[in-house]
């Protein structure tokens, strides 16, 4: 089994996102498909398949972006 490097990304798949991100399955489908929220969009496993997962870095990034406007808003508030 090879293992990946520091560099690769890591691919992960819904229940991982849910954990990550404690959203409902059907909401992270609706974010991934809304202009302004940004949100990563999946990507195929295979091509023409309907297994999808997300880009962890990406999601990881989301979360971040979402906790600092959490933070600006309270300074604002």
């Amino acid at each position: 089994m090879q293992q990946q490097s520091s560099n690769s990304p890591r691919l992960i798949r819904i229940k991982q996102v849910q954990a990550l991100t404690g959203l409902s399955r059907s909401y992270i489908y609706s974010l991934a498909h809304h202009p302004s929220a940004k949100f990563p969009r999946s990507i195929p496993l295979v091509p023409g398949g309907s297994s999808r997962a997300w880009q962890e870095s990406a999601v990881l990034d989301w979360i971040n972006q979402r906790v600092e406007a959490g933070k600006l808003e309270e300074s604002n508030g």
